[in-house]
């Protein structure tokens, strides 16, 4: 029988974090708690960020994900405004940038991604990313006074900010080398519905092509430089080109890190060792191979599912992959992962009439569904999705055969 540990140390304040402390104490742990966070914020959520914080909808303190008399009823010690720096696996031992040392016998990694940025953006004024509170509210302001917003990547965060600025009544660009915005996650067809949407918004696309530099005058942008020589004038830009997983202050720690941090069935790292969210790369028993995903419910699902395995359960995570953006009016929503090669089928709704669920088969298998503002009819084909994924330990036939490029890399390495 596994004895529970007497105390946690979760490195990371934010969605899967949090989630990591509430579920432990849910499910009855009564031992020490040490949530440590790089920000000085109380944990907050992060899909409002592009969107509500950004438009002004909420204010700032509206995306917290708590408020402070529930914080304190979870009797879990904040440690916030002080960055890990290191990690002795074998002592169970997390330094930070203040010079503390946390120790605890149980680690659950919680640190996300940081934004992947481009060269020379640093030297320009007016260059956003949007990864946490600050960057949002940073990014607010100068839209308030901003007339053209130009949006390097068309990937979910560069879509809906584009969407956001649109809706502020910017005159907004979106570039990206995709066809299509958000091909990688909804596909060709869905992605074309999404473009048509966009420009039917007023947004601008210039897809298809990469983004060679950045121009600007006196270290303030004013515009951004297509390969195709085409250039973008701009007052503000925003770079949202993916994230990196946070896993540099874990050079030194013998942890295997390899596009996050790669885990066992269970999310664990190492004896003692655990991972969530965007930060871990697991071994999914369904597709036979590792994966890691970037978005929130995936956080709060995987760090339930590690809080019941520190407490002895020790069971595979195996969930459907899901996500889902707004963007305008819609509502979009993926359960799955879209095939490259992906024969599509409308199975309730019309196209036309933007409310309709969509199937994707590969090799006659349901490898996804796609529902455009029908979120509860979605649900209900999820099921066809789900029993592609049953398998115990293996890899169904074919289930790698087509998988989108933005989960090749994640899934290439079987553990």
């Amino acid at each position: 029988m596994t004895v529970p540990p007497g105390s946690v140390l979760v490195v990371g304040a934010s969605a899967g974090g949090l989630t990591t402390a509430e579920a432990l104490r849910r499910k009855g742990f009564e031992g020490r708690i040490t949530l440590l966070g790089d920000e000085t914020h109380l944990p907050y959520d992060r899909p409002p960020l592009s969107k509500q914080v950004l438009s002004g909808a909420w204010e700032p303190v509206r995306a917290q994900l708590r408020p402070e008399p529930a914080l304190r009823a979870l009797d879990a010690e904040l440690v916030l405004g002080d960055r890990a720096t290191g990690l002795d696996v074998m002592n169970r031992t997390v330094r930070t940038e203040s010079g503390r040392r946390l120790g605890a016998d149980a680690i659950v990694i919680a640190t996300g991604v940081r934004a992947r940025t481009f060269p020379g953006q640093a030297n320009l004024a007016s260059v956003h990313v949007i990864r946490t509170l600050d960057d949002a509210v940073a990014l607010r302001a100068e839209l308030a006074v901003a007339g053209r917003l130009v949006v390097v990547g068309d990937g979910v965060l560069g879509a809906e900010v584009a969407a956001t600025g649109s809706g502020l009544g910017l005159d907004v660009t979106l570039a990206g080398p995709q066809s299509v915005p958000m091909e990688s996650q909804f596909g060709a067809w869905a992605g074309g519905l999404l473009g048509d949407l966009h420009t039917e918004q007023g947004v601008r696309l210039r897809l298809g092509t990469g983004v060679s530099g950045l121009a600007g005058v006196s270290g303030r942008v004013t515009g951004v430089v297509l390969e195709s020589g085409e250039r973008l004038p701009a007052d503000v830009v925003v770079v949202a080109i993916g994230g990196i997983p946070a896993t540099d202050w874990l050079a030194d720690s013998g942890l295997t890190c390899e596009n996050g941090i790669v885990c066992d069935a269970t999310c664990r790292a190492a004896d003692g060792i655990y991972a969530v969210g965007d930060v871990a790369r697991w071994r999914h028993q369904g597709l036979g191979a590792l994966l890691r995903l970037e978005n929130r419910t995936n956080a709060t699902e995987q760090a339930v599912a590690v809080a019941s395995n520190i407490l002895g359960a020790d069971q595979p995570y195996t969930p459907v992959p899901y996500f889902w953006t707004d963007q305008y009016d819609v509502k979009v929503m993926v359960h799955g992962l879209i095939p490259a090669d992906a024969e599509v089928e409308v199975v309730e709704g019309d196209p036309a009439a933007r409310r309709f669920v969509a199937l994707c088969r590969s090799g006659g298998v349901a490898r996804a569904v796609v529902g455009w503002n029908m979120p509860k009819q979605t649900r209900v084909h999820r099921g066809q999705v789900a029993d592609a994924l049953t398998l115990a330990d293996g890899v169904p036939a074919g289930v790698r055969q087509g998988l989108p490029s933005s989960a090749l890399e994640d899934l290439a390495s079987p553990a």
